[in-house]
This record gives structure tokens, C-alpha cells and sequence, in this order.
């Protein structure tokens, strides 16, 4: 590189910013081929974008070049030189002069590629050492409100963010990249069967009006007490687990094509009753009988030939009672970082517990629904949340419960995507049963009894991307289980 002068970057100091691991050379011999050569910038797109270049005059000449090709116009000296003529950093530098010697030092075509990937090393190592100053320099502080255990999971954060996405700190994306991984989330939908552009619930009706489960969301699963909050969501943590096949996603990326590994937080029920609900499933033996050991050979035989289809199911159940927030993301990172994740359910919101305590307990679930959004968003994957419903409902003649019903429901109601209820009248009109002697009130109820007999309701309440409205289901209580509804026109589509 004769004729390139050392440069020292505009936002690092001295000595400490020669310190850091970089290639000066590496950067303008990567940056001439660009010059000579666009057709260069579809072998290192996916490698590196301006943020992995050490000198920042660098970056900001990477993202005038990549900028000119998106939009299939040339990039060389003489075009970009307009654009950055008020640049400082490059006047400094020798103005334009400088990318003339750029493109007159570039190397080998066959070469960029490999220079692009010493440019990204380079980068994550000056990352990492930026996080381990970091964590020495919290470590070493000794602040009473900052503990231990806190470090290691912001730290854990941090590391994960980076092998990642190769960046702690993403930024600002352009509206092209945006508007891409829009077209290319409605194109896998277009490509796959059902129309679908999120995880199929493996429930037609319910995948209809939510499109599926979309990553990044936050969905509210709520409903009293005995509706059925735990079998729907583990219905569908099952229904995504079974189905789940690993394979080459449209975008070239690694992963599930089809279901997905699902983690589930059970901060009421023990793992081996979570369990349990999902075999009685599975087996279709009681979930009553399983627990008393009441089965014939034939029904167990069934519960046991289900155990073993369950055995390489990719569903990952964490029963520790009042988990702080940080923790489920710790926990949930480590998850995806070792055998994948495509799901989360919390089971259920109110009994997670904030990372510090908070004045008011609607302060508290506000932490609680804001940290499990971020989740979603970190870790690109939808989390369902169960939650439980005020009182009021009972209070009420109609006990279909709405948003205001949720309890410290501002919060919950403002973070989720979607909010869903669970309502079942049966179980209400169960409890309405009219004394023997009365003999017309007993024929009327029979009636309403068999109209509302193993049928269940999903309202959706709230749904950001999508219309709102309520999903009939069958539902058999022996089994905890979720079904679509059989109907005599099966061949028509439900309206909404």
C-alpha cells in the first residue's frame, strides 16, 4: 500500500485507539476493489456493513459505495466523490485525491471476500474487548444496587447480542432493509402451505385470524380460573413441538421450517404435571386417571407408547417458582444459543417477578410485560403470557370477558400484540342449575347445557396486525384439550 498513509479513527483516543486490533490496510484494499470492481459488493454484503470498519471515514465511504449499488448506479471515485466532498474526516485525509489512490491500490477481486471476513473479526474482537472493560469496569465499582447475579446476565445479554448479530448496538436500519424483510416475511407466507406467515398454532380456526405466531410478538393469553388458560397454551406449545423439522429457511438461514422448539415457563404446575396434561393428550387417557394410576392395560400401553413419541419432542418445560424477568431471559438466550427456540410460554405473567422491586404492583407487571416484549424482539421469536382476570368478570350477566378485565390491565394491554380470552359458558351455565321440582327451568337448562357442552370461545381482544373477533373450539376436559370445531359445513370457510 504505498502512498496510503496510517489513519487514526476520529472517535477513538491515542494510544488506546491504536491499541485495538485492526487493519488499516486490509480496510482500503477492500474498499479500492469496491471502486474498481461493484460487482465485488454481492460476495461481502452479508459479511460486513459500515459499522465493522475501524477508521470511521472508512465506514462512511463503505456506506456511500453500498448505498450507490442498491441502487444500481456506479460507485467509483468520480460518482461517490460528490457525496463526500463535505466530508472532514476524508478532507483530512487529501479530499478526493484519496479515493483515486484507493482505487489505484485495490486488490485482488478473488481476495475482497477474505478481507470483508478479517474486517468482521477484526470488529467483533474490538467489541469484545469493549464488553470485557465493561463488565471489569462494573465488577470493580462495587455499587450497591447493582449485584452480581445482574452483571452476569447483562453481560450474558450483551455476548449474546453480539454472536448474534455480530453488533451489540444495531441502531438505526435503513427503510430498504426494512421494506425487504417485510416482502420476504410475505413471500415465505405465499410459499407455504396455508397461507401462513407465522407458526401454525396447529388450531385452523385460530391460525386463520392471527396469521399464525409471529416473531417479535408479545400475546396475552387471558381467562378466570378453570377456563382453560393452561391446556390452550400448552396445547399449542405441543401441537408446535410435534410438528417441528429442521431445515434451510428461505432467507439460506438454518432452523425449523416447520413447527419449532418451544420453551415453556411453568410457574404454577410442576414440570411432571405439565407433563402429564400433555401425554393425557397425546394418549387420549384422562388426565384424572393418569394421575391416580386408574388405567387398564390398554389405555396404559397407550399412555406409554406416547411417552416414547415424546421423548425426541423439542419442548423444554423450567418449573422454578417466582423467576425474576432477567432471569427468563437469561435463561431463554442460553436456550436458543444451544438447541434453538421458536416459542416461549409463561405460564403464567402474574407470578413472574420484576428484577427489582417496584412502589406499586402495576409499576411491577409493567417491567414484567416490558421485559417479556423485549424478549420477543432480542430473540425474534413470538412469547405467549397467560394471564389472570379481575373479579368483575363474575359480577357481570354476561361473563365473556373483555380488556378492561385484565388485571393492572394498562400495561399488559398496551405491550401485547394480541390479547386473547379464554371463556368457556359452559362452566358458568353449570353452576346455574335449577332445583329437581322445577321442571321447566331443569328442561331449559338441558337444553342451553347441550347447545354449550364441550365448546369452548377464544376472543380476541386486541390484535395489532390483524382484525379482532371470537374462534369457536371444541374442548374435551377429561383430555385438557383444545380442538377445532367439528361443523356440518366443513367445506365453507368461517367468517369473521
Amino acid at each position: 500500500m504505498n502512498g496510503m498513509a496510517a489513519i487514526s479513527p476520529e472517535s477513538q483516543d491515542g494510544a488506546a485507539a491504536v491499541g485495538l486490533p485492526h487493519s488499516i490496510e486490509a480496510e482500503q484494499a477492500l474498499l479500492g476493489a469496491l471502486l474498481v470492481n461493484n460487482d465485488v459488493f454481492d460476495r461481502i454484503t452479508s459479511i460486513i456493513s459500515e459499522v465493522h470498519f475501524f477508521d470511521p471515514v472508512h465506514g462512511r465511504i463503505f456506506e456511500v459505495i453500498a448505498r450507490r449499488i442498491q441502487k444500481n448506479a456506479l460507485a467509483s471515485p468520480v460518482t461517490i466523490k460528490a457525496f463526500l466532498e463535505d466530508d472532514p474526516g476524508l478532507a483530512e485525509l487529501g479530499g478526493p485525491a484519496y479515493l483515486v489512490r484507493l482505487a489505484g491500490a485495490s486488490a485482488s477481486v478473488f481476495a475482497a471476500r477474505d478481507y470483508a471476513q478479517m474486517i468482521y473479526d477484526l470488529a467483533i474482537r474490538r467489541d469484545l474487548i469493549a464488553i470485557g472493560e465493561e463488565i471489569s469496569s462494573k465488577a470493580t465499582a462495587m455499587e450497591v444496587d447493582d449485584e452480581p447475579a445482574e452483571q452476569i446476565i447483562h453481560a450474558e445479554q450483551r455476548l449474546y447480542q453480539l454472536g448474534e448479530q455480530g453488533n451489540v448496538d444495531s441502531g438505526f436500519q435503513s427503510f430498504l432493509k426494512a421494506v425487504t424483510d417485510a416482502v420476504n416475511v410475505a413471500n415465505a407466507a405465499y410459499q407455504r402451505d396455508g397461507g401462513l406467515a407465522g407458526i401454525s398454532t396447529g388450531l385452523t380456526d385460530m391460525d386463520k385470524i392471527l396469521g399464525g405466531l409471529h416473531p417479535s410478538d408479545l400475546l396475552i393469553l387471558a381467562g378466570r380460573p378453570s377456563m382453560g388458560k393452561t391446556a390452550l397454551a400448552t396445547n399449542i406449545a405441543y401441537n408446535i413441538a410435534k410438528t417441528y423439522k429442521k431445515g434451510t429457511r428461505p432467507d439460506g438461514s438454518e432452523g425449523a421450517v416447520n413447527g419449532g422448539v418451544v420453551g415453556f415457563y411453568s410457574l404454577e404446575m410442576s414440570a411432571e404435571q405439565l407433563a402429564a396434561r400433555i401425554l393425557s393428550e397425546a394418549a387420549q387417557v384422562s388426565s384424572h386417571q393418569i394421575r391416580n394410576g386408574d388405567m387398564n392395560e390398554q389405555e396404559f400401553r397407550d399412555f406409554v407408547e406416547a411417552a416414547k413419541e415424546l421423548e425426541n419432542c423439542p419442548l423444554y418445560i423450567d418449573d422454578t417458582a417466582a423467576l425474576p424477568i432477567s432471569q427468563l431471559a437469561a435463561r431463554a438466550r442460553r436456550l436458543k444459543r444451544t438447541n434453538g427456540l421458536d416459542l416461549i410460554v409463561v405460564d403464567y405473567l402474574q407470578l413472574v417477578r420484576p428484577a427489582t422491586a417496584k412502589d406499586s404492583r402495576v409499576n411491577e407487571v409493567s417491567e414484567i410485560t416490558q421485559g417479556l416484549k423485549a424478549i420477543a424482539k432480542e430473540l425474534e421469536i413470538p412469547v405467549i403470557a397467560l394471564s389472570q382476570l379481575s373479579r368483575q368478570v363474575e359480577n357481570r350477566e354476561d361473563k365473556r370477558p373483555q380488556l378492561s378485565d385484565l388485571r393492572e390491565s394498562g400495561s399488559i394491554e398496551q405491550d401485547a400484540d394480541v390479547v386473547m380470552f379464554v371463556y368457556r359458558g359452559e362452566y358458568y351455565k353449570e353452576r346455574e342449575q335449577p332445583a329437581e321440582h322445577e321442571a321447566d327451568k331443569m328442561m331449559t337448562w338441558q337444553a342451553e347445557m347441550e347447545e354449550l357442552r364441550g365448546k369452548a370461545e377464544v376472543i380476541i381482544g386486541k390484535q395489532r396486525h390483524g382484525p379482532i373477533g371470537s374462534i369457536d373450539l371444541a374442548f374435551e376436559g377429561q383430555f385438557t384439550k383444545f380442538s377445532d370445531l367439528a361443523r356440518a359445513w366443513q367445506g365453507d370457510d368461517k367468517e369473521f
